[in-house]
């Protein structure tokens, strides 16, 4: 009786493992939030949809373009600082 008890509670306790297993798995999996930050780009590295003459990722010509943006993590943005100033979560001129 007693092995069938630790039989069982050792599949408890694997059953729970793997359940942990999976949780932290989609979690790890889930993509961080994330917002367009302005002229933070390098020529060439801007994200889709920048504005005119930037209409899709890669085809900023100037660095720090003020109307081309990346994807930045939420919250990073107006600190990220580069040689034009900082990031701003809305087009510049």
């Amino acid at each position: 009786m007693k092995t069938v008890q630790t039989t069982l509670a050792a599949a408890a306790v694997l059953a729970l493992m793997s359940g942990a297993a999976i949780a932290q798995d989609n979690m790890a999996k889930k993509p961080a939030a994330t917002e367009k930050c302005y002229g933070v780009a390098k020529a060439g590295q801007n994200d889709c949809k920048a504005g005119a003459g930037t209409t899709c990722a890669g085809t900023s010509k100037v660095n720090y373009d003020g109307k081309a943006f990346k994807e930045v993590p939420v919250g990073t943005c107006v600190t990220m600082k580069t040689p034009k100033g900082t990031g701003s979560l809305t087009p510049k001129a």
